[in-house]
């Protein structure tokens, strides 16, 4: 049984129905934490639960015969046989509401457990590798931020609520089975037929749909929602542009096809809950039918038919879960389908990305220098060469400006060096993450202190307070942190400090780090040539590598060679001392310069 899903992309994997392949989802990814470092208390947390479950089922059965007892003392008029009931039925109360409340309590902070464990694996697999920056410009998968901050929530809590529900389903189906078993034996053949026939049909006219429609509202509430979050991150320039009207036009896009989504969701939902509401409303009347010759013929009492109609609603309740619980069960195979995909891509063991034999790969190799060999790059998933057979070797202490006109490949190179693209051929040696830094022309503030953003990426440095003021007097921010509080004040940096200001704070981070090199995309942009002259005149004093991206003549005399780029692939490499900016671009063959410092 299938539906059309409006706007589907046919390139996009599907969810999988309630099967066995949504089955082998859903143990890919909670097996690791049952089998993992905290299966003790995860197994602990569940043995718990099952004896409050048991508990909890006892006393319900308990309740149920005091009820039939309530009702047959008040038939018979027996006075005594009533007060005695009520007693029992307070005394079972006793202990049945602080059960109740204590499972519930339990269940929730087992939930919660299991979310923190699953986020921290899920965000530990997205940052590693800088998976992150793999995902976020390919096109494998979408919203990965709503896959780790929404879905593995809704996983955790439905998983265990599910659980629960089923174990508790079948304590309460043999529990209360016996009780109708022991009054009818027609009941339990009608329930069971009854019972068996609303599976099937949930199953057969609501599965498929629902968990497809259910898959594509998740996937359109979180595009909707990304493209506010572009509106607030880019607020500014949007302004500037007075870009409101296109941009409510690309919002109410994507919000159109929410609301085409859901209507189509709440249409099929109408009909699951027609079903639902008929297939549980008959149960009220069924039992007393069936009941109701041996109760007129004095066969049985009025409180046994009562009795046998509570544990028929009860069994009914436990052999009908998936008729009842279809509309989140729905959801959640849906949200099981999107951590599947997420974990295949992220997580540890998960099956490698298909590699492209279109595009081969360029080659990292660890060395105690950067050197580029033969280095042919592409635009991850283009054909178009933006630089041919490169040869470099950087030495200690060289200064390289890399310059050409706009879309010639420059900041294309910078993260091919960086190791973010490697669309190409050739090799690329490169010295050990921690002795590179790199500083864009918007740097990244994030959200903390000034001290944090002073020594980002660091969690912490060896530095005193009076070291890092030096450090802010030494890229002409010594008046920053009397400011804004001093070192631990926080604030929205991005929108506190001007572009100038930022770049100049990141100039600190190279301080504070000491790098042996440094890669500059842009990075004095904002800053005066005053400024600018003094931040790398300080670290061509430090004895760094640089390499650079600038199209001002003033930095020229800070670097000992440029790359210029012509934008067909060819490239030069020359002296800086011999370069001048207003120079013509001679196009060249690649193969014909090599710099080695």
């Amino acid at each position: 049984m299938t539906t059309h899903i409006p706007d589907e992309d046919p390139t996009q994997p599907r969810p999988a129905p309630l099967s066995l392949a949504a089955w082998k989802h859903f143990v890919n990814v909670a097996k690791p934490y049952w089998l993992g470092d905290e299966k003790g208390k995860a197994w602990t947390l569940l043995l718990l639960l099952i004896v409050l479950m048991l508990v909890d089922t006892k006393l319900a059965v308990m309740l149920n015969n005091q009820t039939g007892e309530l009702t047959s003392a008040l038939a018979g008029k027996d006075a005594d046989r009533f007060w005695t009931s009520v007693r029992a039925c307070l005394f079972i109360l006793a202990f049945a509401v602080p059960t109740y409340a204590f499972y519930y309590y339990m269940r929730d902070v087992f939930a919660n457990q299991w979310r923190r464990w699953l986020t921290g694996r899920f965000l530990d697999g997205y940052l590693k590798d800088r998976k992150y920056y793999a995902l976020g410009t390919g096109n494998e998968i979408d919203n990965p931020d709503q896959r780790i901050s929404e879905d593995i929530n809704t996983f955790t809590g439905r998983s265990i609520n599910f659980l629960l529900i089923f174990l508790g389903s079948l304590m309460q189906l043999v529990a209360f089975s016996t009780v109708l078993w022991s009054i009818s034996h027609l009941l339990v053949a009608v329930l069971v037929a009854y019972a068996v026939m609303g599976n099937i049909v949930a199953l057969y006219f609501f599965g498929s749909p629902l968990i497809q429609l259910n898959f594509w509202q998740l996937r359109r509430e979180a595009d909707f929602r990304f493209s506010l979050m572009r509106l607030r991150e880019n607020a500014e320039s949007i302004a500037f542009y007075r870009g409101e009207a296109q941009e409510r036009t690309h919002i109410d896009s994507r919000f159109e096809k929410v609301i085409r989504n859901f209507a189509r969701l709440i249409r099929k939902q109408r009909a699951l809950n027609f079903f639902q509401r008929t297939f549980s409303q008959l149960t009220v009347v069924l039992p007393y039918v069936l009941l109701a010759g041996g109760v007129l013929s004095g066969e049985l009492e009025v409180g046994s038919a009562t009795r046998a109609a509570g544990a028929f609603t009860a069994v009914l309740g436990a052999v009908g879960v998936i008729v009842d619980n279809f509309e989140s069960l729905s959801r959640f195979v849906a949200g099981i389908g999107r951590l599947q995909a997420l974990s295949n891509l992220v997580l540890p063991g998960a099956r490698p990305a298909a590699v492209d034999e279109a595009h081969p790969r360029i080659t990292m190799r660890p060395g105690t220098h950067f050197a580029l060999e033969s280095v042919t790059l592409h635009p991850p998933q283009s054909d178009r060469v933006l630089i041919k057979e490169l040869n470099l070797v950087l030495k200690p202490g060289d200064a390289l400006l890399i310059t050409g006109a706009s879309g010639c490949g420059k900041s294309s190179l910078l993260r091919a060096i960086a190791g973010l693209w490697n669309t190409g051929t050739g090799t690329i040696q490169h010295p050990p993450l921690e002795d590179v830094f790199f500083l864009p022309q918007q740097p990244y503030l994030q959200a903390g202190t000034l001290r944090s953003q002073l020594i980002y990426p660091s969690v912490h440095v060896e530095l005193s307070d009076e070291q890092l003021l030096d450090i802010l007097d030494q890229v002409h921010l010594p008046q920053l942190a009397g400011r804004v509080g001093g070192l631990d004040a926080v604030h929205d940096w991005s929108k506190l400090l001007s572009v100038g200001e930022q770049q100049r704070l990141a100039f600190g981070r190279v301080l504070v780090h000491a790098p042996r090199i440094v890669i500059l995309d842009e990075a004095t942009s904002a800053l005066d040539s005053t400024n600018e002259a003094a931040l790398y005149a300080q670290l061509r004093a430090s004895g760094a590598t640089l390499v650079s991206i600038a199209h001002r003549e003033a930095v020229l005399r800070h670097h000992t060679h440029v790359l210029r780029l012509v934008g067909d692939g060819s490239w030069e490499v020359i002296e800086a001392s011999g370069f001048a900016f207003d120079k013509p671009a001679p196009v060249r063959q690649a193969a014909v310069a090599t710099f080695v410092g």
